[in-house]
């Protein structure tokens, strides 16, 4: 089984604008798809990092003196970078999707397909994971995952039955949790809103978008002048967030104008959306709502 196909390959690792003795992170390893494709264009002085919190990716590590490989979550790459001895670099790469094989070993309780223990830990050592998001969380805290990360209308309502059912019962397993939400799922739009309630709770679980928000702030910190960031987004959260802050460096808010309206940004746009191409799309089906975004430190 492939771990991962790499969405936009090219046309993400094209936005780094490779320099072959650039210093370059790819903050999403995974199968290692992107990084390969990095390392094919650096040359014999170039470096990549590369970060990644699953275990399981690690087993996909590349024997290349320019690569290191960091076992952790990228909202902390500020300061492993540092710990290499690395202040500033000339690009960094993030694919903010769930793996492929993330989706596909059936205990790891990402995919709806399966009957599952749940989980949705993509970093297998954290404490939080779905069971104790449905469990221990009172009404109030999963209704407002389910409103503000599945987008769901019905989630007041999803969130009171939820509590109503484990006075009785745990809810361990996908299947229990189907159960208690069959109500809510018409089969016209079953497979739509389960995604969503998948979704919801595993960014919650991984704490996303947070990660995303701290991840974001550093990096024009860590971009050397004119340095490049090629960034894949796969829901609307995460692609608002990417879009405001290559805009004006913000997740909220306008920023602060000089006398004559202007303000100073840290990064500018690069080109224009990026989405994969309908060939690609029927490759990898699971690349279709993907965005790409790049951006440059002014």
């Amino acid at each position: 089984m492939e771990y991962h196909n790499p969405v936009l390959l090219k046309e993400t690792v094209d936005g780094l604008n490779i320099k072959p003795d650039g210093v370059y992170v790819d903050v999403t390893f995974g199968g290692g798809g992107h990084s390969r494709e990095i390392l094919s264009r650096l040359g014999e002085n170039g470096k990549l990092f590369a970060f990644d919190q699953d275990a399981d990716a690690l087993e996909n590590k590349i024997d290349d003196p320019r690569f290191i490989l960091i076992h952790e979550n990228f909202r902390f790459i500020k300061r492993f970078l540092r710990f290499h001895g690395v202040k500033a670099v000339d690009g960094v790469l993030a694919d903010f999707g769930v793996s492929s094989h993330q989706f596909d070993v059936a205990e790891r309780g990402f995919s709806t397909r399966f009957e599952a223990e749940l989980d949705m830990r993509m970093n297998q050592k954290s404490q939080l994971s779905a069971y104790h998001v449905i469990n221990e969380y009172d009404e109030d805290q999963i209704k407002q995952v389910l409103l503000q990360y599945g987008e769901l209308r019905a989630a007041p309502a999803m969130a009171k039955l939820i509590v109503e059912f484990r006075k009785n019962e745990v809810i361990k397993t996908s299947d229990q949790l189907k159960s208690v939400m069959k109500q809510f799922l018409s089969p016209k739009h079953e497979n739509k809103i389960l995604a969503q309630i998948y979704q919801a709770i595993r960014i919650e679980v991984n704490q996303e978008i947070e990660a995303l928000k701290e991840f974001l702030a550093q990096t024009p910190e860590i971009l050397k002048p004119n340095g490049r960031l090629s960034l894949i987004s796969y829901h609307s959260l995460e692609d608002r967030l990417v879009k405001r802050f290559i805009r004006n460096g913000l997740f909220e808010g306008e920023p602060e104008r000089d006398v004559f309206g202007n303000f100073e940004v840290p990064l500018k746009k690069v080109g224009k959306l990026i989405i994969p191409s309908a060939e690609e799309i029927k490759i990898n089906s699971r690349s279709r709502s993907a965005k790409l975004r790049i951006a440059e430190k002014v």
